[in-house]
């Protein structure tokens, strides 16, 4: 055989083994896992951008507050519940001491008052003269305390107090007498036998 055939030979073989190689199996990296199809990949199972916090979104309810969100408790305003409004009450006075509010007719001897009952009032409690006049005779070492807004306190003896509490049951309203007027009202404090022995007058503003 010449040379040239058994080149020819040999070329007509290696042709035949390369076409074979291109009909066999197909070893691409796609199929390295197995002959089923391609696992999705991340980016096609990936939830949206907004799914993680989606769910857990409260939505409205039917009042508008977002669902699980505490309503404010909140109280009525003042005098909602159809109590009075402003200063009822008075602090208990001890054993002996009363308000009164003294009347025409008191002397240096004897104070002539009424008894007064609590009322409401804007700054303050008021305290109102109630019930018929009543008669007490001041002891002889009864003391006198005046209070006013305008001036300083003053404690003063019987005759000056008497003086005073007439004046100003003449004239509620005197700021020109012997010491300013003031709302009418005062404490007294009584001993076991039934006479003052102090009497202090509130200063009203």
């Amino acid at each position: 055989m010449s040379t040239f055939t058994r080149m020819l030979g040999a070329g007509l073989v290696a042709t035949a083994v390369l076409g074979l190689s291109a009909c066999g199996p197909d070893n691409s990296s796609d199929r390295a896992g197995g002959s089923g199809p391609a696992a999705p990949t991340a980016s096609a199972s990936a939830a949206p951008a907004g799914g993680a916090t989606g769910g857990a979104t409260a939505k409205p309810s039917a009042s508008g507050q977002p669902a699980g969100t505490a309503k404010p408790s909140g109280k009525p305003s003042a005098g909602a519940s159809g109590e009075p409004e402003g200063f009822c009450d008075a602090a208990p006075l001890p054993a002996g001491q009363k308000w009164v509010y003294p009347a025409k007719g008191t002397t240096t001897t004897t104070l002539v008052y009424k008894d007064t009952k609590t009322a409401c009032g804007v700054n303050d409690v008021v305290f109102e003269p109630t019930g018929a006049d009543k008669n007490a005779p001041f002891a002889a070492t009864v003391k006198g305390h005046l209070n006013s807004v305008m001036v300083p306190p003053k404690d003063v003896n019987v005759a000056d107090l008497v003086k005073h509490i007439n004046e100003c049951l003449a004239d509620p309203t005197s700021t020109k007498g012997f010491y300013p007027c003031s709302g009418g009202d005062y404490k007294i404090a009584i001993d076991s036998s039934g006479k003052v022995v102090e009497v202090t007058e509130r200063a009203h503003s």
